[in-house]
């Protein structure tokens, strides 16, 4: 399995399903961004109905929709249609997610833990979906809300590390400098020898004058 991190809101995408699994997808590509998204239901619930609004479909999409997206989540894989539209989305070059269906999908959606743009994502590489909610439960309880002002935080520091002409090695040691200096994370996760906050300070002022 290779881990990539996929921007929902540069494709097109097509979720297939009528009922609490396609609604929990949606909401996952809501979350992520997602732009560009249409859901084919033919007897949607009242809550997916709702929950897509004016991107609801009331029918299964044609092949020719199918095609035309880039990645497809078909949410019910006992229905008969799921193998068809699998294989006509992937002959197209999409990529293709059948819920609970590894044999199906060419990617597997991970359990995800979302603290402002840091993204944890858990995967079995789908042989465990419930393995991964427990994983993204435990770490949700070390990985509380405090980590999006964190996050954030560290990305001005790394600006201004960058803006001032240093490279990446150097940003790299900085940054684990700063994460050890404030105890976000384990001591023995951060290097023994990181330079103190006000040498790291003092070294991106420097660059800037």
């Amino acid at each position: 399995m290779l881990p990539l991190v996929l921007d929902p809101s540069r494709l097109a995408l097509i979720v297939v399903g009528d009922g609490a699994a396609a609604e929990r997808r949606l909401d996952l590509l809501d979350a992520a961004g997602a732009a560009d998204l249409t859901l084919y239901a033919a007897n949607p619930s009242a809550a997916l109905a709702l929950a897509a609004g004016h991107r609801l479909v009331r029918r299964l999409p044609t092949i020719q929709e199918v095609a035309a997206a880039r990645l497809v989540f078909i949410s019910d894989r006992a229905a008969p249609h799921a193998r068809s539209l699998a294989a006509a989305a992937r002959a197209a070059g999409a990529l293709v997610h059948v819920e609970d269906e590894p044999s199906l999908s060419d990617v597997h959606a991970p359990a995800v833990l979302r603290r402002g743009d840091l993204t944890i994502a858990v995967s079995t590489g789908g042989k465990s979906p419930g393995l991964a909610v427990q994983v993204k439960r435990f770490l949700g309880a070390v990985f509380g809300q405090e980590w999006q002002a964190r996050l954030d935080a560290l990305a001005a520091l790394r600006q201004g590390w960058r803006a001032g002409g240093a490279d990446s090695e150097t940003v790299t040691r900085w940054t684990d400098a700063w994460i050890g200096r404030q105890g976000w994370l384990p001591a023995d996760e951060t290097p023994a020898d990181a330079p103190g906050i006000a040498a790291v300070a003092g070294r991106g002022a420097d660059r800037r004058h």
